[in-house]
């Protein structure tokens, strides 16, 4: 099984229980793992045969950009929809870490997989 990874992706978007939270963007650090749903690429070395991670990196910046969210487990939700709807991966696991939301934690957050890992 061949998977792509991403690891400390920074973006912004509108995350929080309290309405106030939600008011400004804040950054949230995302660490991704995509299942490839054949192994072309590394035969081919084409980006047509791969997830290309640049769009998808691209995607979550302008999903984030225009939708909120109370929890980080429904963000974490939202995104991997669209890694199994709109790039047809087969599974995906994304780690949401909002840093530095309480006096003393260093991260909150949630890891989920959905799919079926092959």
């Amino acid at each position: 099984m061949d998977i792509i990874f991403l690891s400390e992706v920074k973006v912004e978007t509108k995350l929080g229980v309290p309405d106030w939270e939600r008011l400004v963007a804040q950054t949230i650090v995302l660490d991704i793992e995509i299942a490839m749903p054949h192994s072309q690429s590394c035969q081919t070395d084409a980006i047509e045969d791969t997830i290309d991670y640049g769009q998808v990196v691209a995607r979550f910046r302008e999903t984030l950009k225009t939708n909120s969210f109370k929890l980080v487990e429904a963000l974490a939700e939202h995104l991997c929809q669209i890694v199994l709807t709109e790039f047809g991966a087969p599974w995906v696991k994304i780690k949401v870490a909002k840093p530095g939301i309480l006096p003393g934690l260093k991260a909150l957050g949630v890891v989920i997989e959905r799919g079926v890992k092959p």
